[in-house]
């Protein structure tokens, strides 16, 4: 379903992060980003004079590489364009995550050490979203070499769900412990109404 139709009005700004997930050759992974903020009128700049409509205001690339364990083993990130001349020196901010997990806590531990007059605001608030990528691209590999391995791909699924589930539990309206989400993939963490649904189907086990 779409949303409603807008008012009357002029598009100003344009936000673009582009962030894809590799596996690495040597059994490591990358998330590499992009971020690029444009405007859609000339305005005046006091590094470049005149930015022109389409130019960038912004322009980051950052790299992520991280082990199997999700240990972050390496990381970068480049200022192409900023507003000001000195903006690129908070890229280097980025080297201090080395050697954290990404992990329930990632968040406020990556930004404690990025944050300040050392770090950028901008390639900063890109953390949360590479994070969420760095665990998608993590799923389909673990579900393979589990896969590879039958023997323990029982009790290593059932670990993976259990931090699925402490991760994930109430972060957002559908993992609310109260939804149907919950109910169908934790039923023990389950804390809302039994569902219509539900009741239905029991009943009808009864009929039978």
């Amino acid at each position: 379903m779409p949303l409603s139709p807008p008012a009357a009005r002029t598009k100003l700004h344009t936000r673009t992060i582009v962030i894809d997930g590799y596996e690495r050759e040597d059994g490591n992974f990358d998330v590499e980003a992009h971020l690029t903020d444009t405007k859609t009128f000339t305005f005046k700049s006091d590094l470049r004079g005149q930015v022109q409509p389409g130019e960038p205001l912004h322009d980051m690339f950052v790299r992520l590489t991280f082990d199997p364990r999700m240990t972050i083993i390496a990381a970068e990130a480049v200022t192409e364009t900023g507003p000001y001349a000195i903006c690129g020196g908070g890229a280097a901010s980025y080297s201090n995550l080395v050697g954290l997990r990404i992990r329930p806590g990632f968040l406020r531990e990556a930004n404690s050490r990025m944050a300040g007059p050392h770090g950028c605001t901008h390639l900063r608030e890109m953390l949360q979203e590479i994070a969420t990528t760095a665990l998608q691209t993590m799923w389909p590999t673990r579900s393979r070499r589990q896969a590879e391995t039958p023997e323990d791909a029982e009790a290593r699924e059932k670990a993976n769900d259990a931090r699925d589930a402490a991760r994930m539990l109430n972060t957002c309206h559908a993992y609310s412990a109260e939804r149907e989400v919950v109910e169908q993939r934790w039923p023990h963490l389950y804390t809302g109404a039994v569902a219509p649904r539900r009741e239905a189907r029991l009943d009808a086990g009864s009929d039978a």
